[in-house]
């Protein structure tokens, strides 16, 4: 269920993987996406256990409608109403708050100041990344009182560079943007490296604490991946900081497409 966890000062880090769950073929077992096709009562039993197997209240999580833009939003506590912003990152300063990110190949970018009291989770697939949605999340941490040298920066499970194959003509436009990001696939063909180009950009912006998953969703049968499967389900990746949680209303399915 929980692939990945990582504590750090208070502040803590999780990537899920699709086992766990209650949804049925195809998208078996711990799917987290709401619209995807799977049944969304499955997809609330799977959030409430993916929630619960990490100490969180499913009610203080918060979820993004995934547009595979760079907007930013701040957020200090679960969404009043089932109207999700079209957002593909969030930030807050509030603790105790779940900040969660839905990716079936895309990068999921958790981020957090530990000193500072500041998360943010975002998703940077290829035109997210392009488009500076990760220095966009980062930007919004610093307006809150966030250093780069003290966030911390946690990739999880992705399509990796070895595996993204891409047109030509995409590698180069992606690279004239990231030049991390170019990659040849194991079979000899333009790809991109999505995480490489995050973790540049990173880099860059000073943020040195950072630690990549080694896992290929395209390779892993544990994981979904879009780009293997098609019609499959959603894995999450979550940031919070300590805090007693205080309870919220019920936040609805995002639709959060990869």
């Amino acid at each position: 269920m929980i692939g990945q966890r990582f504590d750090a000062n208070g502040a803590h880090f999780a990537f899920t993987d699709r086992w766990g769950g209650v949804s049925a073929v195809p998208y078996e077992e711990l799917n987290l996406g709401g619209a995807v096709g799977d049944d969304p009562e499955a997809v609330r039993t799977n959030r409430t256990l993916a929630a619960g197997a990490l100490g969180l209240d499913p009610a203080r999580v918060v979820w993004m409608n995934q547009v595979h833009g760079a907007d930013v939003a701040e957020v200090d506590g679960p969404w009043v109403t089932d109207t999700i912003p079209s957002v593909d990152a969030l930030v807050t300063s509030r603790p105790g708050l779940g900040l969660a990110v839905l990716t079936a190949d895309c990068v999921p970018v958790l981020l957090a100041d530990p000193v500072a009291g500041v998360a943010a989770a975002a998703h940077a697939g290829r035109p997210g990344m392009v488009a500076g949605v990760v220095p966009a999340a980062v930007a919004a941490m610093i307006e809150l009182g966030a250093d780069p040298a003290r966030i911390v920066a946690r990739t999880g499970p992705a399509v990796c560079g070895r595996c993204y194959e891409v047109p030509e003509a995409m590698r180069a436009e992606v690279a004239e943007t990231e030049p991390a990001a170019w990659a040849e696939t194991s079979w000899g063909t333009p790809a991109v490296d999505v995480t490489a180009g995050v973790h540049a950009q990173l880099e860059r912006l000073g943020v040195t604490d950072r630690q990549a998953s080694t896992v290929c969703t395209r390779e892993s049968g544990d994981h979904y991946s879009y780009r293997r499967d098609r019609t499959t389900g959603r894995l999450a990746g979550y940031v919070w900081l300590d805090a007693v949680s205080t309870g919220g209303t019920t936040p609805g399915l995002a639709a959060g497409k990869n």
